[in-house]
């Protein structure tokens, strides 16, 4: 696991993106795994100015969401579908056909978490899965006690999760109560894992995540067991992490053949 800590909320934004584009560089048909929530959306600005500029292409490349609430209406502003169309498609120049969103609508939801796994793995598997943490340490919607073997599935949203989520509706009692979540086993396939977070609210789930122990109160905590997961956090983020210092030093010292910038 490698931790960046860096001043600012865009740099994070702008290093993680750095990450990606280096992916997609050397894999113009790299399959990403989107997030959604505040925490991607710097990568997501970062992403999008490369391909104005002309510094990247990602026509190429497909996509799969997290996640998706259930039962709210595809047309919603606030399903997943919606956001990822606004945020990520339309920016970055995706192609909408290659990118997945789980089916929150389907009359056989179970039918459908299977095959959202099977579509993954028809693609080839996801090389990078970009992803934010909850303040209660769930990535994806894996709220704690969700199994490390899990697969994608149905998830009741703790009510935590449903306030922290309320400032996207018009009413906190419009926030659905269940989702579609790719499980942390899902996550824990991609080949590589980049993980963002920024604010004071984040840090206790971020030293959990990182530095507590594997444990199913914290499914951040997963991460450990990833053989290639790279965390991006601003100062502020990194305020209750233990080996800040240590962390600050290696990526000041990082060889030159192991950078991505």
């Amino acid at each position: 696991m490698e931790i960046i800590i860096l001043p600012t909320p865009d740099e994070v934004g702008r290093v993680a993106a750095s990450l990606i584009a280096s992916v997609v560089r050397a894999k113009p048909d790299a399959v990403l795994g989107l997030a959604t929530g505040s925490s991607p959306l710097g990568i997501y600005r970062s992403l999008a100015e490369r391909v104005r500029a002309g510094e990247l292409d990602l026509t190429g490349v497909s996509g799969f969401a997290l996640d998706e609430y259930v039962g709210i209406p595809l047309e919603h502003p606030e399903s997943y579908a919606s956001v990822i169309a606004r945020d990520v498609t339309g920016p970055l120049g995706l192609d909408p056909a290659r990118v997945h969103v789980p089916d929150g609508r389907a009359a056989d939801l179970e039918a459908a978490t299977q095959r959202y796994d099977d579509d993954i793995a028809a693609a080839g598997g996801v090389d990078i899965q970009i992803l934010g943490i909850g303040a209660n340490g769930h990535i994806g919607f894996n709220e704690p006690t969700s199994s490390f073997a899990s697969r994608t599935r149905i998830k009741t949203l703790a009510p935590e999760t449903r306030r922290a989520n309320a400032r996207f509706f018009d009413d906190p009692d419009d926030v659905p109560t269940h989702c579609l979540t790719q499980g942390l086993g899902t996550i824990l396939d991609a080949r590589r894992v980049v993980l963002v977070a920024q604010g004071p609210d984040k840090a206790r789930a971020v030293a959990a995540a990182v530095e507590g122990p594997l444990s199913a109160l914290c499914p951040g905590s997963a991460l450990q067991l990833h053989r290639h997961a790279t965390i991006v956090v601003d100062e502020a983020a990194a305020a209750e992490l233990t080996l800040a210092d240590y962390y600050r030093y290696t990526y000041a010292h990082k060889p030159a053949w192991q950078r991505f910038e």
